[in-house]
């Protein structure tokens, strides 16, 4: 009979989360390495190349990789012969234990949980409650997998329930173009099959904390069925030129898993849930000996990559920036952005509206007229930083409110990450704005660009109130241009065809 302390499970469980926030787990920096050395498209290992050097950076910095902490979400496996030296319900020590993390002074994580999930939506401060799945097995120990989730990699989570005779990797062919690049490719897609449907997204969810090893099998060759569809996936998803950060290139994923389950005679449930590049996931087992001890992995783990400056990239004051300046840039051209801009993303959205349709101005004097609005919710900062890692959401969820920034608000142009609609494109074309992108899986990188930080409005709204940087050489790449062309429809197009594949409209 093992005994294990509470104090064991909440220390454990406030020590892992800390450890995945800024340390990438050795198998995923040497895939994103390997992804680098033979990328061909240039936008692409640009994107790529700040990724590693973001991961590098968050490591020696001990800060996380993400802005975005993600939701916690934990698998426990209980055995049997294990007792608890507690009074308390297992998910109140597992959710002490988030708090905990959450809410340490010297590795502030961002608290992104609302409650309830619809209407109010308040944020609960600290994170919790975690998304816990508990399993009864044999033995005397505890096995727990904790992962942190992005909101913009859960977001493209997709389910099918397929006719039995239905190909699961035409449809995995048919679906991943459509997720477009707000999930940050080049990351791990998790497929579950069978069981129903719930069953198919947990098998899912499970299969994204496994290790990176596509490469092992590739070169091994496949032994069951199983292992040939990963393969098969992992190589026809790759071709379809979508690449890093939906730029266009020849890797698009880092690998493919798959978890199977028995299901109906009737049903074949598919799930599919992607892991984006700020992948964070670790295992660790008590056994009454004390808490989970995790050993930093070694800095030598990471390659040393630097970013060359393009004889093409430009750099812009946006102190005195101009509609006709924005009119010269190019789709994939990198910017160094420096000068002020200010933030907004969901909420704040939603406040400036109701304030424009109230007639009100914006509080403290804010005015968005010929600025640009940075799509991002911040880390709290600790000492010596202006803010805490700082990098893009996901811009599709602003589409909606494009109209409103451009035409009233007076906005000159938007950073974010991933695509835009085609009627968000046709509204920046006739606006003649710009539209630029962050790289997603950046954000500590990020936030070294960021000299000064402080909010200006709406402060109630913690990470997602309007702030104002002032950015010193801040990198952008150029999305969708002031004619309307976007470089997540020629990009990926342009690599299809390199790659031989056809794709069927726009990656959006």
């Amino acid at each position: 009979m093992t005994i294990i302390k509470e104090v064991d499970l909440v220390d454990s469980i406030a020590d892992s989360l800390q450890y995945i926030s800024c340390y990438h787990s050795p198998d995923f920096v040497r895939a994103m390495h390997q992804a680098w050395l033979k990328e061909q498209s240039d936008s692409a290992k640009q994107a790529i190349a700040q990724i590693l050097i973001n991961s590098r950076m968050a490591a020696e910095g001990r800060r996380p990789i993400c802005q975005d902490t993600g939701i916690v979400v934990v698998f426990v496996r209980i055995g049997m012969q294990v007792r608890w030296e507690s009074e308390r319900a297992l998910d109140a020590l597992i959710n002490e234990g988030v708090r905990r993390a959450y809410l340490d002074s010297g590795n502030p994580l961002r608290a992104s949980i609302v409650s309830p999930p619809f209407g109010g939506r308040k944020n609960t401060q600290d994170n919790t409650p975690a998304v816990i799945h508990i399993e009864m097995v044999e033995g005397d120990k505890v096995d727990i997998l904790i992962s942190a989730k992005g909101g913009g990699s859960e977001n493209k989570s997709r389910f099918a329930m397929l006719n039995p005779g239905d190909s699961i990797v035409d449809w995995v062919l048919e679906t991943v173009p459509k997720m477009g690049a707000g999930w940050c490719p080049p990351g791990i897609l998790g497929i579950g099959v069978g069981g129903s449907s719930e069953k198919a997204m947990v098998l899912a969810k499970q299969s994204l904390m496994e290790r990176i090893d596509i490469q092992e099998l590739v070169r091994q060759g496949p032994r069951t069925p199983l292992e040939a569809l990963r393969i098969e996936l992992y190589e026809k998803v790759n071709r379809l030129g979508i690449g890093a950060q939906g730029l266009g290139g020849v890797t698009t994923v880092l690998d493919v898993k798959v978890n199977e389950y028995p299901t109906h005679a009737a049903s074949l449930p598919v799930a599919m849930i992607p892991n984006c590049a700020a992948t964070r996931h670790v295992h660790f087992t008590l056994d009454g000996s004390g808490p989970a001890h995790l050993e930093p992995p070694k800095l030598d783990d990471w390659p040393r990559i630097t970013l060359p400056r393009d004889e093409e990239t430009i750099d812009v004051n946006l102190e005195n920036i101009t509609r006709e300046e924005i009119m010269t840039w190019k789709p994939g051209q990198t910017l160094l952005l420096s000068g002020r801009i200010l933030t907004g993303r969901d909420a704040a959205h939603k406040r400036i509206a109701e304030y424009h349709a109230q007639g009100r101005p914006l509080p403290g004097g804010v005015d968005f007229s010929g600025r640009f609005i940075y799509y991002v919710g911040p880390v709290d900062a600790i000492a010596g930083e202006a803010v805490g890692p700082a990098g893009p959401t996901t811009a599709t969820r602003m589409d909606s409110f494009t109209d409103l920034m451009l035409e009233k608000v007076g906005i000159l142009g938007m950073i974010g990450k991933a695509e835009r609609g085609a009627d968000t494109i046709e509204k920046i074309r006739r606006h003649k704005s710009v539209y630029l992108i962050a790289v997603g899986g950046a954000a500590y990188l990020v936030s070294r660009a960021i000299r000064s930080a402080r909010v200006v409005a709406f402060r109630d709204l913690g990470m997602e109130a309007i702030y104002e940087f002032e950015v010193e050489e801040m990198p952008v790449t150029v999305a969708v241009d002031s004619q309307g062309n976007s470089v997540h429809r020629t990009g990926p197009r342009h690599w299809a065809r390199q790659l031989n594949v056809t794709v069927d409209g726009p990656v959006a």
